[in-house]
């Protein structure tokens, strides 16, 4: 299943009862936060009961076309991974 920011913005918009331009610059600033503050201290931004974020970087690999099967590098570049809590993934299982 997909999740999309609309998706998310809609669900808080319902339960919250706060307009949806309101939800939608919510989730905004939430994920700047996130992105902003795991690459400026790159660290793992924890948030507790939910998960860690934190910076990977990727080294630079070959990647190909699959139509023209043309091959080109893809430079190192920084990946941001979730890792859920403890008490996330016991609620899933």
């Amino acid at each position: 299943m997909n999740i999309t920011k609309k998706d998310i913005v809609r669900k808080i918009n319902k339960e919250t009862q706060i307009s949806s331009m309101t939800s939608k610059i919510f989730l905004d600033k939430f994920l700047e936060i996130i992105k902003c503050e795991s690459y400026k201290n790159n660290k793992t931004l924890k948030l507790n009961g939910f998960g860690s974020f934190k910076l990977k970087l990727t080294p630079k690999r070959i990647g190909r076309n699959p139509i023209t099967q043309d091959s080109y590098i893809i430079t190192e570049r920084n990946k941001l991974t979730f890792t859920t809590s403890f008490k996330i993934r016991e609620f899933i299982n």
